[in-house]
């Protein structure tokens, strides 16, 4: 069984364990704070689900997902990542992390420099577009529930909603079609990471993420965003 190393327990990690777990997948998670603070958390997934340390949950994962924002000063796991395909699930929020020059001028994306933090992985943006907590203004009694569970349908659903993945490998754009798939997505494959600002905060795909949208909106919106360089 393929098992995911989720690094970051906050609201998006646990709520991405909880539907992999759903979908079959086994979690190794953890926090800043060490296993013994997910205690809780591990009772409420269930068998499938361990805590670890960073290090630990690295290591016994397949594949692994940093559920955290992006900083210079992240300390990662970078030895037991090095091979493995890295889902950052990240968007670059200057009120929350500050403005870096490089990202703004439009040298690079957040998640470049995610890959620079870990040279050996195989770093793919993922899941960035999808919110984790229940719908802002709830209409009905199903906006309550995070919207990678409201909007899940299986495949061939006509109103199946799509995401967008990049990543310099395509052997990581694979692995999270794949992934999404497990989940109830459609994916759109926006490569390489340089490319990646397309599906970030402002752009026309951007308006539309609180309901989702099919794969033929979701491309036509990435060919036409524009890059605003601060």
């Amino acid at each position: 069984m393929t098992t995911i190393g989720i690094l970051g327990a906050g609201q998006a990690g646990s709520v991405l364990a909880r539907v992999s777990i759903a979908a079959g997948y086994d979690v190794v998670i953890a926090n800043s704070r060490g296993p013994e603070t997910l205690a809780g958390l591990i009772r409420e997934l269930g068998p499938k689900a361990r805590a670890a340390t960073a290090a630990d949950a690295a290591s016994a994962a397949d594949f692994a997902v940093t559920a955290f924002p992006y900083a210079p000063t992240d300390t990662l796991p970078v030895d037991e990542l090095a091979g493995k395909v890295v889902i950052d699930n990240n968007n670059y929020m200057v009120w929350r992390d500050g403005n870096f020059p490089v990202v703004d001028s439009g040298l690079k994306t957040v998640h470049e420099l995610r890959q620079e933090q870990l040279p050996a992985s195989k770093v793919v943006k993922a899941f960035t577009h999808i919110q984790f907590h229940e719908r802002y203004q709830i209409r009905v009694p199903s906006d309550v529930l995070p919207a990678i569970v409201r909007l899940a349908r299986p495949a061939g659903h006509p109103d199946r909603k799509a995401l967008a993945v990049s990543s310099n490998y395509p052997e990581a754009v694979e692995l999270v079609a794949r992934y999404y798939d497990d989940l109830g997505f459609d994916a759109v494959n926006n490569s390489p990471l340089s490319e990646s600002w397309r599906s970030g905060p402002g752009t026309p795909m951007w308006r539309h993420a609180v309901d989702g949208q099919s794969r033929e909106d979701l491309i036509r919106r990435l060919q036409v965003a524009e890059r605003i360089v601060r």
